[in-house]
């Protein structure tokens, strides 16, 4: 009989590359995770891994193994589901990763409801980069997590997850404003979001020779910046990284340059010093949990929490799974 453990080993294996990976992701050693991989193909009874350097391949019935592992997997989520439902009344943790804006502006009015509904229930949320999500819930650091994906850089379909449509956000150029020290500006409303641009690459070509401000590499929010630049055919001359948008806010509004964000990050009171034009451009945000889970009373509580506190201005326009 094939030990479950060892699959989801495999699974990570697949999806990782590499044993250290694994093992780091899920807090074993090398060697522990080697061993049991071992163990796996003495129960399987033919090779599952070949090495190719310092990464691991899987051999044709590792990958076939792989596949029916997501399936044993799920339904292993959808009988805890089913459990949970008959114990009845939520109790007990639920972990839950966020991004930055989502947690400030989407997160605690949901936390209030399902306290309100499920005092039982202990909700714990993590910030967590959405291109960090996936790894968290397949490894069971998380049990749920709203991601978000750009139009430049969609969300691509991660195996043994599913997502759930929640909301939609404008996206904004904040440039600083005219008069701004160090730095021309452009006259219009300071500070508030203005109507759409008609042409967005004309709007972001207008300051291909601008300082530029964006997220760190490797994030979402940095690829996003990048490629829409380049779509309108130039490379952004990147002075600041920064992840915080109200930090972002904050340099434009100094003239350190220009940014690109989304509708949750110029939330609060207008700053006569940044201009806001509105971009063509979106960002969708989606609720992420493991395959299986949807109907667990936990995960479908807290996305019925998430819509309810979702803002007028937002619900209308809805994400995309």
């Amino acid at each position: 009989m094939l030990d479950v453990r060892r699959l989801r080993l495999l699974r990570e294996l697949a999806r990782r590359g590499t044993i250290a990976a694994v093992a780091e992701a899920l807090s074993f050693s090398p060697s522990a995770v080697s061993q049991q991989l071992g163990v796996l193909e003495r129960e399987a009874g033919l090779p599952l891994l070949e090495r190719t350097g310092r990464r691991v391949r899987l051999t044709p019935a590792g990958q076939n193994l792989v596949r029916h592992a997501e399936a044993v997997l799920e339904r292993l989520e959808q009988a805890d589901a089913d459990l949970a439902e008959a114990r009845g009344g939520l109790a007990g943790a639920l972990r839950i990763g966020a991004f930055p804006t989502a947690s400030r502006a989407i997160v605690p009015a949901a936390l209030v409801a399902l306290a309100r509904r499920h005092p039982g229930l202990e909700p714990m949320v993590c910030e967590t980069d959405p291109a960090a999500v996936a790894h968290a819930l397949r490894a069971g650091d998380l049990d749920v997590a709203l991601v978000h994906a750009y139009d430049f850089v969609p969300a691509e379909r991660e195996p043994g997850l599913t997502t759930e449509p929640l909301y939609g956000e404008a996206m904004y150029l904040a440039e600083p404003a005219a008069g701004t020290p160090g730095t021309p500006g452009t006259p219009g409303m300071p500070g508030t979001p203005g109507a759409t641009a008609p042409d967005q690459d004309a709007v972001l070509r207008a300051h291909a020779g601008s300082p530029w401000i964006t997220a760190t590499p490797g994030t979402l929010c940095h690829a996003m910046t990048v490629r829409a630049c380049q779509a309108a055919g130039f490379t952004p001359r990147v002075r600041h990284q920064v992840d915080e948008f109200a930090t972002v806010l904050a340099l434009v509004a100094a003239g350190q340059g220009v940014a690109v964000v989304p509708q949750l990050g110029v939330t609060g009171p207008a700053d006569p010093c940044v201009h806001l034009t509105r971009l063509v451009m979106q960002r969708r945000t989606n609720l992420a949990f493991r395959s299986g889970a949807a109907a667990h009373p936990a995960v479908a509580a807290f996305g019925a929490a998430l819509r309810a506190a979702v803002p007028p201005d937002l619900a209308g326009s809805r994400a995309e799974a």
